[in-house]
């Protein structure tokens, strides 16, 4: 019989240049977090390395199998007997890397992975270029990974701002989405709380993102702001911008109330698109 209640929680961080000094912390917090009583522990984008100098990012990333953070969050899961979501370590992929989220069972065991989908590609008005695809490999599918409690969909900071992605996941049967995140101080003061509110609303399901917070070792400045939103769009919890872990009590029966009194997912309907030209009208009178 699926729980029907639970204790998340999100680990804020500010990882820096070093990997196994981000695994220690974040071992440290997971552990603080599993004695607070949680029973679903999660962590941010970037756990296991916060670094923007490319040659340096491929200096300390190895393979998925031989990662210190994914090995050592394995054991405090299985040591705590504790749910941990990895929001995301960067793994080596080829000539590339992947921004890889996983969920980790209670028994220590990998129950899924998952690939961020959308790269923040863009060339900024005042000149400045942002290409993430130069160096990261970017999923092509949507993960939901059963919990103990229910399917939690797996997508990762950016994706956030792709409704679709959380609607398509919830349609599939999550209750509970995530974004873990290393969302800039500038974008998250602009959008972070009324996208997550608006996922939760939208697809009458819980939003868990762990966030990094602070200024980083290699000059990046992150929002910070870690946060858990019920399915009703009321943010349960939500951090400052310092390392430390938040808990909410988590209800699953607030999932089918939510969605029976916005039944958004029930009454969809497909449509299509019509393009109306502004010299149509007048071409038909000319020629009636």
């Amino acid at each position: 019989m699926t729980a029907t209640r639970f204790t998340a929680a999100c680990v804020q961080m500010r990882s820096g240049r070093d990997p196994l000094k981000n695994r220690d912390a974040a071992v440290a917090f997971v552990r603080e977090a599993a004695e607070k009583g949680a029973h679903f522990i999660q962590t941010p984008e970037m756990t296991s390395l916060v670094e923007r100098e490319r040659a340096a990012l491929f200096d300390k990333v190895g393979p998925q199998d031989r990662d210190p953070t994914l090995a050592a969050l394995r054991e405090v899961a299985r040591e705590r007997k504790t749910v941990v979501q990895i929001g995301s370590i960067a793994v080596k992929e080829g000539d590339k890397i992947a921004n890889r989220a996983f969920l980790i069972s209670a028994d220590g065991e990998i129950v899924a992975s998952y690939d961020k989908v959308h790269l923040f590609d863009v060339d900024l008005p005042n000149g400045e270029s942002w290409r993430e695809s130069a160096t990261y490999t970017g999923g092509d599918r949507a993960v939901l990974a059963e919990t103990p409690w229910g399917y939690l969909g797996l997508t990762i900071c950016y994706d956030v701002r792709f409704a679709a992605l959380y609607r398509a996941l919830a349609e599939n049967g999550a209750s509970f989405l995530s974004a873990p995140a290393c969302f800039t101080k500038q974008t998250g003061e602009a959008h972070w709380h009324v996208m997550h509110r608006a996922r939760a609303i939208e697809t009458g399901s819980f939003m868990i993102s762990a966030a990094q917070g602070g200024t980083h070792e290699d000059g990046r400045e992150t929002f910070g702001h870690s946060i858990i939103v019920d399915p009703w769009g009321r943010v349960l919890a939500e951090a400052g911008t310092e390392p430390g872990v938040i808990l909410a009590e988590i209800d699953t029966d607030l999932v089918t109330d939510a969605r029976g009194r916005i039944p958004t997912l029930k009454n969809a309907r497909p449509f299509k698109v019509e393009i109306v030209s502004a010299e149509e009208p007048s071409r038909r009178a000319a020629t009636a």
